[in-house]
């Protein structure tokens, strides 16, 4: 990695480790006590989950061996291990760590999680060790000269029949882009409020680059055969007016379900985040090929 890369590692590191050092459980616990209940919800109301368990997941994963880049508080890795799945936890902060060590004490998992803690570029694992790959709100974090290593070595893990599958942000209309940089959201202030906007600007962890639909086709593409973009949030990126709770949650059920109407052109540009998916490794050169 050049200077750049490395400061944005690091930076990533020492945001995330302070984050999640006083996480508690104690959520994730319910969430899998109240596993079927949970899950409804959150795919019919929460972007991210609704995007990444697209196509029947919670079903197809049961059985199947899983790795989790960047997971964070470990909230999906402990729901897809409590659905079937033998899951392999990893993150660049030592934190996650800890909560994984707190989850398999705490729940009776089929198969207990395995954290893989630090770089994921140097993970010692074998080729061809997983039937799913998975990266939620993960690839936006990574400079591009760094992703492409990490598709790379996703591409190696991977099986032959296996699929990764990556939910991000979308940005594919610079005008809506410019304009939401105004529109103040918890944890980030509007643009207008100059001083604290560059103070957030300055914490933020991640780094200048393109959000673009484009960009992760053209990525993923080098080292996939099939690339599946899915645009999500055209009608949901307007929940965030709404102040009431429930009022926001029900208008994200019909949002998601009214979208799907909208032609795919316009939720391509007026999406606010995507569901990628690559399956079908090239060839095996590209297993074999170091990563630089």
């Amino acid at each position: 990695m050049n200077t750049e890369d490395r400061l944005n590692q690091k930076k990533n590191e020492e945001h995330y480790n302070r984050k999640y050092t006083s996480f508690s459980v104690q959520s994730i616990l319910w969430k899998l006590n109240n596993l079927e209940e949970y899950l409804e919800n959150a795919i019919s109301t929460d972007t991210s989950w609704h995007a990444m368990y697209q196509g029947d997941f919670k079903s197809a994963i049961r059985g199947k061996k899983i790795l989790e880049m960047g997971c964070g508080d470990c909230t999906n890795a402990a729901i897809m291990s409590a659905l079937g799945a033998e899951v392999f936890a990893n993150d660049i902060a030592s934190s996650s760590g800890a909560i994984v060590k707190q989850l398999n004490e705490s729940f009776n998992f089929d198969h207990p999680i395995v954290f893989l803690e630090g770089d994921f570029l140097n993970n010692n694992l074998p080729s061809c060790s997983f039937d799913i790959i998975v990266g939620k709100a993960f690839l936006h974090h990574l400079t591009v000269p760094v992703e492409k290593k990490f598709l790379k070595e996703t591409a190696r893990l991977l099986k032959q029949d296996g699929e990764a599958r990556f939910f991000e942000p979308a940005v594919n209309n610079k005008w809506l882009d410019a304009l939401r940089w105004f529109i103040p959201v918890p944890g980030r202030p509007s643009k207008i409020q100059k001083v604290a906007f560059q103070t957030w600007k300055e914490n933020d962890p991640h780094p200048e680059r393109s959000f673009n639909s484009k960009h992760w086709e053209k990525a993923g593409k080098e080292f996939f055969e099939c690339v599946e973009i899915l645009p999500l949030g055209s009608l949901e990126r307007f929940s965030r007016i709404l102040r009431n709770k429930q009022s926001r949650w029900k208008f994200r059920k019909w949002a998601f379900k009214t979208e799907k109407k909208i032609p795919q052109n316009l939720r391509r540009s007026f999406a606010r985040s995507q569901l990628i998916i690559y399956k079908n490794v090239i060839n095996q050169k590209v297993r074999n090929m170091p990563i630089l």
